[in-house]
């Protein structure tokens, strides 16, 4: 068996109604002033009042940020600072939502600990000073934020997205419970829920896997396989709960293996297009399992056994309505415009590109978007 480094260093609370020991968690990790990072829809939905409300059964005071953007930008952050700053001091910060929400409060944590802007943490491990403890609170079944120590934060005037990672922004803490899943649209469920398998996959095959965390990526498939389909109706809370777990898994993965070019050809269709970021992987991930299977068939067939992995996944795609081509989400590519060789070059350029199994150039992601087309 091949040496390798891998590390573990959260507290994973799972289960329905966990949410009501929030106060508790928090009391016991310091927290006596919190500020929380989320959106309208989950305080919409009411699942900001209870996490306010678990916080206040502790006599804890919670501030909080609501206007987190999807795929949130440095704007976000500094708004989210700012409001922040006026409650000072902060103790503890808490991520409640999906990835958007938990990216937003790691950058807060950047800022709001070490200064300056996103744009200097952007990379690995530049936070010189010690960071706040963190919750993490996921309320989609996919993004696997909790599990990472990485901000993915797009710059307010490019919408380039920066990876600014340091394991002192990793939640120390994460609550899965899947009561928090049960408002959540039958179309968020398949987005997000596609992104997480996404997550599986890449990282299962990634030039930087190791057995571990090719153990984390296979147990992560087979729960987000098996219960994708169910876990569109909020009826089934058993599928949901199976998601959320399967999605922090393949998070885990990720976190010790990284990705690969279905995610480098991605990000440059959100920024570009404003394509949701789950849409926009599930677009080129059947074509990049066929692309690296030169290489990787073996890997896939370990991963996937019940026949052709790309085919599962257009399979998916159909289960949850995703769109199956560019063309449906109107990138444009005619003789007058060139949106594809734009795209094939910023995603020759993406920090993930180069941990995929099969090594990319220009032509060949040039490839994988008419392929998409």
């Amino acid at each position: 068996m091949q040496a390798f480094d891998f590390e573990l260093t959260q507290r994973v609370i799972f289960g329905e109604n966990s949410i009501e020991k929030l106060g508790e968690l928090t009391r016991n990790l310091g927290g006596n002033r919190v500020f929380i990072a989320t959106d309208r829809g989950i305080e919409k939905a009411g699942i900001l009042a209870r996490a306010v409300s678990a916080l206040q059964n502790e006599k804890i005071a919670a501030y909080v940020f609501a206007d987190v953007s999807p795929n949130p930008t440095t704007e976000d952050v500094e708004n989210a600072v700012a409001v922040a700053k006026t409650e000072a001091p902060i103790d503890l910060i808490i991520g409640l939502g999906g990835g958007s929400s938990m990216d937003c409060a790691k950058g807060v944590n950047f800022l709001l600990t070490n200064g300056g802007k996103m744009e200097d943490y952007w990379g690995i491990n530049k936070a010189t000073q010690p960071m706040l403890p963190s919750i993490g609170i996921p309320t989609t079944i996919g993004t696997g934020s909790e599990a990472q120590s990485f901000a993915l934060i797009a710059q307010a005037e490019t919408h380039v997205k920066m990876a600014c990672g340091d394991r002192k922004a990793k939640f120390g803490t994460v609550i899965l419970d899947a009561t928090l899943t049960e408002t959540l649209p039958r179309s968020v469920a398949a987005i997000t829920g596609i992104d997480a398998i996404a997550h599986a996959i890449e990282s299962f095959v990634s030039t930087r896997r190791n057995p571990m965390s090719q153990m984390f990526a296979q147990h992560a498939w087979r729960l987000l396989n098996a219960n994708f389909e169910a876990a569109l109706e909020p009826k089934d809370p058993t599928a949901r709960s199976n998601m959320l777990f399967g999605a922090y898994l393949a998070g885990l993965a990720i976190e010790n293996s990284m990705l690969g070019a279905a995610h480098a050809c991605a990000n440059p269709l959100t920024a570009r297009y404003g394509i949701t970021h789950g849409v926009a992987v599930a677009l080129m991930l059947p074509h990049v399992i066929r692309f690296n299977s030169t290489l990787a068939e073996e890997s896939y067939r370990q991963l996937h056994s019940g026949g052709d992995l790309a085919d599962r996944i257009v399979e998916l795609k159909e289960i949850g309505n995703l769109p199956n081509t560019l063309r449906a989400c109107s990138v444009k590519h005619t003789i007058e415009t060139i949106d594809i060789p734009i795209l094939s070059k910023e995603a020759s350029g993406q920090w993930t590109a180069q941990f995929n199994p099969r090594p990319l150039n220009i032509q060949d992601f040039t490839k994988l978007y008419e392929a998409a087309y």
